[in-house]
C-alpha cells in the first residue's frame, strides 16, 4: 500500500489525518524533516505529502516540488488571518492544496485522496474499462483494485481472495468478451505507474524499480517494451494515458 508522508508540527493534526485516511487510502508515515521525506520517496511509493508549512522550509519545499512535481503536497495547518505571507510562500512552492486544521479535520483524508497519485493515475486511465472491454462487474472490480495495488506484482490467487472468487473463475471470467488476459492487465497497471513516476526528475529508473518491486532494471525495461512498445527512457514522456493508448494499439493478449 502506498504511503502518505507527513511532516506535521501539530499532534492533533497528525491524529486527525490518521483517522480520516480511508483504510484503502494509504498509510501515514511520520517524517521529521523534508530530508526525511526525500528519503521516504526513495524507499516507498508515496501517494501524497502532507506538511505544516513554514517560512523555514519554504525553499526546500519548492525544491521538492520541482524534483517531484507529480507527487501532491497538501499544506495542513491552523492558518490565521495574518498568514498571508505564508500562504503566498505556499503558492510560490506550488503546493497542491490547502487544508485548515480544526476546520477541515473531518475531510482531510478525502482531500488527500482526491489529489493522490492513485487518483491521478485512475483519472488518466478512465477510458480503460471501455477500450479494454472490461464490462462485467468482476472485471471492473478487479481493474479498480489493480489500479491502486501497483506497489508489488499482484498474484492471481491473492486478487481472487480479495474478490471472494476462485482463482480459476477469476482467470476465466476476466478475459471474457475480448478483454486482455489478467496477467497483461496487471503488467499494464504497473507500467502505467512506472510511467507516472518517471515523469518526475527526482525519480530515476533504479528508484522506480525499487519502489514498484521489479526484479531489475532489465525486468522493468522488458515489461515496458511488452506493454507499451517503448523502453524506460520513453516511459515518462508517455505517462499513464500514453501507456494505455500504446497498449490498446498493440497486441493486448499474450501469446499464452
Amino acid at each position: 500500500m502506498a504511503a502518505v508522508a507527513t511532516l506535521l508540527d501539530s499532534r492533533p493534526a497528525a491524529l486527525a489525518l490518521r483517522r480520516a485516511l480511508p483504510k484503502s487510502g494509504g498509510t501515514a508515515v511520520k517524517c521529521r524533516s523534508l530530508a526525511a521525506v526525500r528519503k521516504l520517496l526513495e524507499r516507498r511509493l508515496v501517494d501524497a505529502i502532507v506538511v505544516t508549512p513554514s517560512p523555514s522550509i519554504a525553499p526546500d519545499l519548492a525544491a521538492l516540488r520541482a524534483s517531484h512535481p507529480s507527487v501532491p503536497v497538501i499544506a495542513y495547518a491552523a492558518f490565521r488571518p495574518d498568514d498571508g505571507a505564508l500562504l503566498l510562500e505556499c503558492r510560490r512552492a506550488e503546493v497542491t492544496a490547502l487544508a485548515v486544521e480544526g476546520v477541515d479535520d473531518a475531510v482531510i483524508g478525502d482531500l488527500v485522496g482526491r489529489y493522490s497519485l492513485t487518483t491521478a493515475r485512475r483519472l488518466a486511465m478512465a477510458d480503460a474499462p471501455r477500450v479494454l472491454r472490461l464490462e462485467e462487474p468482476l472485471q471492473r472490480k478487479a481493474w479498480d483494485h489493480l489500479l491502486a495495488a501497483v506497489e508489488r506484482p499482484v498474484r492471481t490467487a491473492a486478487l481472487a481472495r480479495h474478490l471472494h472468487v476462485s482463482r480459476e473463475h477469476l482467470s476465466r471470467q476476466f478475459g471474457a468478451g475480448g478483454a486482455p488476459n489478467l496477467k497483461r492487465v496487471i503488467d499494464l497497471t504497473r507500467i502505467a505507474a512506472a510511467a507516472q513516476l518517471l515523469r518526475n526528475p527526482g525519480f530515476g529508473v533504479a528508484t522506480v524499480v525499487r519502489l514498484l518491486h521489479f526484479a531489475s532494471s532489465s525486468h522493468l525495461a522488458g515489461t515496458a517494451r511488452r506493454i507499451a512498445g517503448v523502453g524506460t527512457a520513453q516511459l515518462g514522456a508517455l505517462g499513464p494515458r500514453g501507456v494505455l493508448g500504446a497498449f490498446v494499439r498493440g497486441k493486448t493478449r499474450s501469446r499464452g
